[in-house]
C-alpha cells in the first residue's frame, strides 16, 4: 500500500472511532449528499447509496451488485468529501476447517457531490494483507419519491400473454454465455438447474422477456419444493422474492417480499410444492403484492433496485425476469397489463 492511500485509510479507521472514540456529524457541508444515489460499479454492475441524517448523525447503507442492502459501519466528512467504511470479514481456518480466527479488512469509499453526480474511488486492503486495490466509479442521485399513487385511478392497457404455454418464444437469457435450464413441458415455464456430482459447477442463466415495460400489473402462478429458490424481477431491477419460506417469521427474503427492501405485513405463504398465486402493481416506483389473495404489501416505495439488477437506472424501461440460478421452479399463466400514461 503507497504512503498516501495508507494514510487515508488510518484516517478514516481513526475518524470511525475504530481507534480513536466516536465520531459525529459535521455542520451541514454533508446536506449535499443526503438521499438516495443510483450507483454503477468499477465492474459495471448496478449498486445503490442511501444517505441519512438524524438526531446529528449521519448513517448509510449500500448495495453493491448482488445481495442484499448492507448498513456501512462508519461515515464522516472530511474536507467536504464523503468518506464511507466498510469492513469485510475473513474466516481463517486451520487444516481441519474450524474457523480459528476471524478477520476483518476495511475498504474506504470516498465520494464527491457534483450537483447530482457522484464520482467515487474505493480504497480496499487486500485479504492477504499485501497492499490494496484502488478503483474509481460513479453515481447518479434518484429524485425524491413522488407521492403514493391513487391505484384506483390507474388505467390499464390489454394484457400481455408473457408465455404462450408451448415454448419459449418472447424470452431468452439475460446473459447468453450462461447454461439454459429452462424449458415447457405440460403449459408449465420449468426450471431445472441440474448439477453433476464430480464436474465443474455450472451456472445456470436468468430468464427474460424480449419486450421491456415501464409501470404495469401482473399476475402469476409459481411453484417451489422444499428449499426452493428463485426470483421475479420487475423492470430488471425490483426483485419480488420466489422461495420456499413456510412457517418462516416474517423477513424481508420471504416469499413475495421486495428482497432486502420490503417486509410483508403477513405471512401468505402456501406449502412448499403447491402453486401459488402473485399479482403485483409497480406504478410510479412504488409496489403492491398480493400473495395467494391477501395483500403483502400496499403501494410501498422502491427506495432503488436490489441485488441482481440489470442495471441501477429506475427511470429506463425493463424487462421481466425470472432468477433461474438457484434451485428448480415453476411457472405458468404470466399476464401483464401495461399502465397506461395519461
Amino acid at each position: 500500500m503507497n504512503a498516501v492511500k495508507n494514510s487515508r485509510m488510518m484516517m478514516a479507521l481513526a475518524a470511525c472511532g475504530l481507534m480513536f472514540g466516536a465520531v459525529t456529524a459535521q455542520a451541514d457541508d454533508m446536506d449535499p449528499y443526503l438521499g438516495h444515489w443510483a450507483l454503477t460499479t468499477p465492474g459495471g454492475g448496478p449498486g445503490w447509496l442511501g444517505v441519512t441524517k438524524e438526531k446529528g448523525y449521519y448513517d448509510a447503507s449500500m448495495l453493491w451488485e448482488g445481495g442484499s442492502v448492507f448498513p456501512l459501519d462508519c461515515v464522516f466528512m472530511r474536507e467536504g468529501v464523503l468518506h464511507v467504511l466498510r469492513l469485510h470479514e475473513v474466516q481463517r481456518k486451520d487444516s481441519n476447517g474450524k474457523v480459528v480466527r476471524v478477520q476483518r479488512y476495511p475498504e474506504l469509499i470516498m465520494a464527491r457531490v457534483e450537483g447530482d453526480r457522484l464520482e467515487l474511488e474505493t480504497i480496499q486492503i487486500r485479504r492477504d494483507g499485501m497492499g490494496s486495490d484502488s478503483r474509481t466509479f460513479s453515481g447518479k442521485r434518484i429524485p425524491p419519491l413522488p407521492e403514493r399513487p391513487n391505484l384506483d385511478g390507474v388505467k390499464y392497457g390489454e394484457p400481455i400473454q408473457l408465455f404462450n404455454g408451448q415454448d419459449l418464444t418472447g424470452w431468452r437469457l439475460t446473459s447468453p454465455n450462461q447454461v439454459n435450464g429452462w424449458s415447457v413441458q405440460g403449459g408449465v415455464l420449468m426450471n431445472r438447474p441440474v448439477q453433476e456430482e464430480g464436474k465443474p459447477h455450472k451456472s445456470y442463466g436468468n430468464l427474460r422477456t424480449d419486450k421491456e415495460f415501464e409501470d404495469f400489473n401482473l399476475k402469476l402462478e409459481t411453484r417451489v419444493n422444499k428449499g426452493g429458490n428463485s426470483g421475479i424481477y420487475l423492470r430488471g431491477i425490483y426483485e419480488v422474492q420466489v422461495t420456499e419460506s413456510y412457517g418462516r417469521n416474517l423477513d424481508s427474503h420471504n416469499m413475495g417480499a421486495i428482497y432486502s427492501r420490503i417486509t410483508p405485513a403477513m405471512n401468505a405463504e402456501k406449502p412448499p410444492g403447491e402453486w401459488q398465486t402473485l399479482d403485483i402493481t409497480l406504478v410510479q416506483r412504488h409496489v403492491t403484492v398480493v400473495l395467494n389473495g391477501k395483500k403483502i404489501i400496499d403501494n410501498q416505495p422502491l427506495l432503488g433496485c436490489t441485488g441482481g439488477a440489470l442495471w441501477s437506472d429506475q427511470f429506463r424501461p425493463g424487462p421481466l425476469y425470472l432468477q433461474g440460478d438457484h434451485t428448480s421452479v415453476d411457472y405458468r399463466n404470466l399476464v401483464l397489463r401495461p399502465v397506461l400514461k395519461p
